[in-house]
């Protein structure tokens, strides 16, 4: 299976170098890197603008868009449940079994 390798850095400074599993009917898996970065910064952007939204919040919209790209898919609607089920299952795993790497601080 072809791996999308991708490392993010959050504004705490942890660092993630993930291997997300691509589905085999990927078109372009640069286009699916360079919008992760869209999306994850869109966010970030909108929470330095309005401000703070919990954790729970972020990821409710975030079902919520999924499900709504979904639905505008034409095809029958158990089949793309199914897709979308799938590739949030893979993409979760990929981030569990990445060691979170986080900075050092103090003084020596």
């Amino acid at each position: 299976m072809k791996k999308l390798p991708y490392r993010v850095q959050t504004k705490t400074g942890d660092r993630f170098d993930i291997d997300f599993p691509l589905h085999p009917e990927t078109g372009d898996a640069v286009r699916v890197g360079q919008l992760i970065s869209l999306l994850l910064e869109a966010i970030d952007s909108d929470i330095v603008l309005a401000g703070e939204a919990s954790n729970g919040d972020v990821l409710q919209a975030v079902a919520m868009v999924l499900a709504i790209r979904a639905g505008m898919i034409h095809s029958p609607h158990e089949s793309v449940d199914r897709l979308a089920t799938q590739l949030v299952a893979r993409a979760m795993q990929a981030v569990g079994e990445t060691p979170r790497q986080i900075p050092q601080t103090g003084h020596a």
